[in-house]
């Protein structure tokens, strides 16, 4: 075999509850994940050394260099395997780039799935999670898909039940956010407002109507702490929520750390009609539809 490729979901973030700031500069994080239905491919080609190169969405703003999450991923591999493989990377976008919907760590998820099977490493699934709680905190959810709850900085797991399927709406915005300086202004808020910051909690609301399936007590549950921050950094959108919640949507968020707004919708049919009406309102760069849970990353 001298070529594997993966396909591998985007996630959004149904609970997002940021602790304290840590001594380390970190905070202890819960985070409900949920993978759906937008899909990057990696393939990797066996090579004499690493490379990769990135197209589709928004393909010129990741890099194709060390700084490539993938590349890092195979790098991790090769190195837990003490071995000198090679491998070259081709990445098809379709995950929003730098839009809180973990597109660089599906990414890096599915160049260790790739490369395990390129390389006949046959490594389980548990021995792929720990390399991969060293690359990113989003990463090992991206390599678990469905539905999840994240602690620590997210990397530790527990699976999900989530009766689904769940509608999503996504309203894409121009340009991202990034992470650290959305979590620096939450920082700040939290300052400036100097009130306690609670440990973060899984809501049992939520966790009840993932099992449930119940789309309607979901989307009153949806939250995420750091969309305030995000809201700071771009206030354009505050105007997306309002019109995503005033045609219909049953939940409104920003997604992670944004740029992205996810809006729960009732149906497939709903999603249709949202994301149309969001089109007509000018609010995004550009809309998809997904549903979700969907499984991680897979051999194509």
């Amino acid at each position: 075999m001298n070529s594997v490729t993966v396909r591998v979901p985007a996630k959004v973030n149904l609970q997002l509850a940021v602790g304290p700031l840590r001594g380390d500069g970190y905070h202890d994080l819960v985070n409900v994940f949920h993978a759906v239905s937008l899909f990057d491919e990696v393939t990797a080609v066996a090579e004499t050394g690493m490379s990769v190169r990135v197209e589709g969405e928004s393909a010129d703003q990741v890099p194709e260099d060390d700084d490539n999450l993938a590349i890092r991923a195979a790098v991790a591999l090769a190195r837990h395997a003490g071995r000198s493989y090679g491998v070259s990377l081709a990445i098809r976008k379709a995950i929003p780039v730098a839009g809180g919907m973990a597109g660089g760590s599906a990414d890096a998820a599915a160049a260790l799935v790739a490369c395990n099977e390129l390389w006949g490493l046959g490594l389980p699934l548990e021995d792929l999670m720990e390399i991969a709680a060293d690359i990113g905190s989003d990463v090992p959810f991206a390599l678990l898909g469905g539905t999840a709850v994240g602690t620590g900085r997210g990397e530790r797991l527990t699976s999900l039940e989530a009766a689904g399927p769940f509608h999503w709406v996504f309203a894409l915005a121009d340009g991202g956010l990034s992470t650290a300086k959305v979590y620096a202004e939450c920082d700040r808020i939290r300052a400036e407002e100097g009130l306690p910051v609670a440990e973060p909690r899984a809501a049992g609301a939520l966790l009840a109507a993932l099992r449930d399936g119940d789309a309607k007590a979901l989307g009153a549950e949806l939250t995420n702490d750091l969309q305030s921050a995000a809201l700071r950094l771009r206030p354009s959108l505050a105007a997306t929520l309002e019109a995503g919640r005033g045609h219909g949507a049953l939940g409104a968020l920003v997604s992670g750390s944004g740029p992205t707004c996810a809006f729960l919708a009732a149906s497939a049919a709903h999603a249709g009609e949202l994301a149309g009406a969001l089109r007509d309102a000018g609010v995004a760069r550009e809309v998809l539809t997904a549903h979700g849970p969907v499984p991680g990353p897979a051999v194509v």
